[in-house]
Order: C-alpha cells, then sequence, then structure tokens
C-alpha cells in the first residue's frame, strides 16, 4: 500500500468555505466570499465529489471563487499550514511505515495499491472522501489535529478510513459487526502492536458487548495458538471459557472481509456460543 499526501489548492479552499470556520479571521473572509459571490458560493460545494475523483486534473466549471480565494493574504497563511501540517503527517507515518504495511497484508492478505490524502488544516477536524465506495476512488481530505502526546494517534484514524473503504458495506441490521471488527483490528490490535501494551479497553462502548463475543474468533484469525489464549485474555482484560470453542484453524487463511462474513453466517452461534458453527 502506496499513501501519497498531497497540499491540493481546490480540496483546501473547498474545506475552507465548507467545513466549521477555524477562526474568526476565516469567518470572516468566507463572508465575504459568500456577499461577493452567492450563487458561485452554493455550486461549488458540490465539486467535492469531482475532485477527489481526479484531484490532479480538476477544473471548475467555474473558478471565479477558487480564484479569489487562492490570491488572498488569508489564504497564503491557510496554505502555509497546510504544508507544515503534511509534513508532520508524513514524518508520522514514515516512522511506523514497515509496521504499517505488514499490518495491512496480515488483514488484507493483498496489496491495497494507492491512496491520496489532500492534506487541509488541521483544526478543521476532517477525514472526508466519496459516498461511493468504488476501487477507484482511493482519495480522502484530511485535516484531523495531531495528538501531541500519542501522535501515531492519527495513523490509526488514516487505516480506519481506508479499512472502510475496502471493506464492503453492509446493512444497518449488520454494520455493527463490521464497525466492531475494524474496530478490533485498529483500534485495539494495531494499537496495541504500536503502543507495546493491552489496547483492548479503548473503543465506542456500543460495540463492547459484541466485540467480547466476537474476540475468541478474533484471536483465531489472529492465528493465535490456543494455547496463548489466556496470555491474551490476560493482557487484554477479556475472558471467556477456552473450552466452549472448536478452534478454527481455518480463520487464520482468509481476509478481514470474509472474516467478517463468516462471523455474520454464525452469528447466532457466536453470540450465543456453541461448538456448532458453519464452514468456512
Amino acid at each position: 500500500m502506496n499513501i501519497d499526501f498531497i497540499v491540493n489548492d481546490y480540496a483546501l479552499v473547498w474545506a475552507t468555505l465548507f467545513q466549521a470556520s477555524i477562526s474568526e479571521s476565516v469567518q470572516k473572509f468566507k463572508q465575504r466570499i459568500w456577499l461577493n459571490y452567492k450563487e458561485e458560493y452554493n455550486k461549488a460545494y458540490k465539486d467535492k465529489e469531482a475532485f477527489l475523483k481526479d484531484p490532479k486534473n480538476f477544473i471548475p466549471n467555474d473558478d471565479s471563487i477558487y480564484n479569489t480565494v487562492m490570491e488572498s493574504r488569508e489564504y497564503e497563511r491557510l496554505r502555509r499550514q497546510a504544508e507544515k501540517y503534511r509534513l508532520e503527517v508524513m514524518s508520522i507515518w514514515d516512522s511506523k511505515k514497515k509496521e504499517i504495511n505488514d499490518f495491512v497484508k496480515r488483514m488484507f492478505k493483498r496489496d491495497l495499491g494507492n491512496y491520496k490524502f489532500l492534506v487541509v488544516n488541521s483544526e478543521l477536524n476532517i477525514i472526508d472522501t466519496s459516498r461511493n465506495n468504488d476501487n477507484y476512488d482511493k482519495t480522502f481530505i484530511l485535516g484531523l489535529p495531531i495528538d501531541k502526546k500519542e501522535p501515531t494517534k492519527i495513523i490509526l484514524d488514516i487505516l480506519k478510513a481506508i479499512f472502510n473503504k475496502e471493506i464492503k458495506n453492509y446493512s444497518l441490521t449488520t454494520e455493527s459487526f463490521k464497525a466492531a471488527i475494524v474496530e478490533l483490528a485498529i483500534v485495539n490490535e494495531f494499537a496495541t502492536q504500536l503502543a507495546g501494551k493491552s489496547c483492548y479497553g479503548i473503543g465506542n462502548s456500543a460495540l463492547k458487548e459484541l466485540k467480547t463475543y466476537l474476540y475468541p474468533y478474533w484471536l483465531m484469525f489472529l492465528g493465535t495458538p490456543q494455547e496463548k489464549f489466556l496470555d491474551c485474555m490476560m493482557r487484554d482484560n477479556i475472558a471467556f471459557d477456552v473450552e466452549k470453542y472448536a478452534y478454527e484453524k481455518e480463520l487464520k487463511k482468509i481476509d478481514i472481509e470474509d472474516f467478517i462474513d463468516f462471523c455474520l453466517r454464525n452469528k447466532r452461534y457466536i453470540i450465543r456460543p456453541t461448538t456448532v458453527l458453519e464452514v468456512i
């Protein structure tokens, strides 16, 4: 998997105009643009899908509002901030690049190709992409703050966005399984690898119970030997009766999307533990 972090002028203008204002000066700047370009301002909102699809070659139908913003002193400042932020994110990402790529291949059993992150101001607190889930569209807008105490948290946010893009969408009634397993992968397992201590107590409280049910099968998916289950339970503070679970050794051979499908096929057994499971 290859990641490019790019400052793209159109993405930066769009995010500045349509995300929450990051300062009083930016708010006043946006109001001036609105008063002078109301029609163009409204139309520009629809440009997001187009520049995400092909940011390098994107040309707006009406570039008047973009030119006005880019020629301003306020924009010069915002672009400098975005470029500084881009270098910070790149530095954090590159410091863990081998671990990231090894983990992604472990989860997907394949290379995910190229992703682009169009970097904007970190104070905008945004990570966004196309509403489509097409494979050709692997571009995000990125403007999340960096936690100074735990800077690698931004790696988890980026990976979570990528995983949700790569893994197919499910129905509303089964989407919780996808959310729980993506969280197990990134917020818990990979965070544990980065921190050198268990992070399995972290995450969305609404998913905690489901993740507890999934945990034994998650260990099997990771290829954890059955004799190591007790060590994992003690480390992660998640207990289960090992004797109630048949060890599904084939789980370690599948990718994360197939694992989600396996859990969905067998959800009535996973939530009510039994040794009778549908074959993979």
